[in-house]
């Protein structure tokens, strides 16, 4: 695939991609839980082998205790039935490119076998942006947290019209595990060795403005 930029060491990338034929690619917890568990440990210059690693008696938990040289930098991610969105930072030649191709290969494997199935499971290579403004970087960190809000009510268009039900909204993405909005929260919760928030510009100086600027997107309304 010829991408209409080029992915450079210590640039700002909006990864993602989805089913192919937007189909359901997380059917239940346990898929959601491989992808997270593969979020985590595809992001090291070492091969992945997910069999030999529970054969040896690692844990899901012990997984996370795996000391490793990262090829990217996660500042957030959020997975959705059909589709899954990253915000990355490469910090090797090729790392991006190299940490995306074992992460979906890896859960295509794990998902063609689950489900009895062959052939790609996501729709071609995946997607990446360039994110060469300070402002729009800051935003993502909004946007990709709130992807979820859909999965509330298909009518939401909340980047059109705003979000006018914030307590339901917020109480849902409080409680969402599948994105690491909740690491944003000063939990001590296991998925927080994914993101590495150190890797990105300080917009937030604490996480309480962080999730003060994630809550300010739920009232906004373009159309004001």
């Amino acid at each position: 695939m010829n991408r209409k930029h080029v992915i450079s060491i210590g640039e700002f990338y909006h990864a993602y991609n989805r089913g192919v034929e937007k189909r359901i690619i997380f059917k239940d917890k346990k898929d959601y839980k491989r992808f997270i568990e593969l979020l985590y440990i595809c992001n090291s210059h070492s091969p992945v082998n997910m069999r030999e690693l529970y054969r040896k008696g690692e844990t899901f938990a012990n997984i996370f205790e795996i000391d490793k040289e990262n090829l990217v930098a996660i500042g957030t991610w959020c997975l959705m039935p059909n589709h899954f969105h990253l915000l990355l930072k490469e910090n090797s030649e090729n790392g991006i490119s190299k940490f995306m191709q074992k992460l979906t290969t890896a859960y295509t494997m794990y998902f063609n076998k689950k489900y009895n199935r062959s052939g790609s499971l996501f729709q071609g290579v995946f997607k990446t942006e360039h994110i060469k403004e300070d402002r729009y970087l800051k935003y993502l960190f909004s946007y990709i947290h709130l992807n979820p809000v859909k999965l509330i009510r298909s009518e939401y268009k909340w980047k059109e019209v705003g979000i006018h039900d914030t307590d339901q909204v917020e109480e849902f993405l409080n409680n969402y595990e599948y994105s690491s909005f909740v690491d944003f929260l000063n939990t001590n919760r296991i998925y927080k060795k994914i993101i590495n928030i150190q890797a990105f510009p300080a917009y937030f100086l604490n996480t309480k403005e962080a999730i003060k600027e994630i809550h300010g997107w739920l009232n906004f309304n373009l159309q004001r």
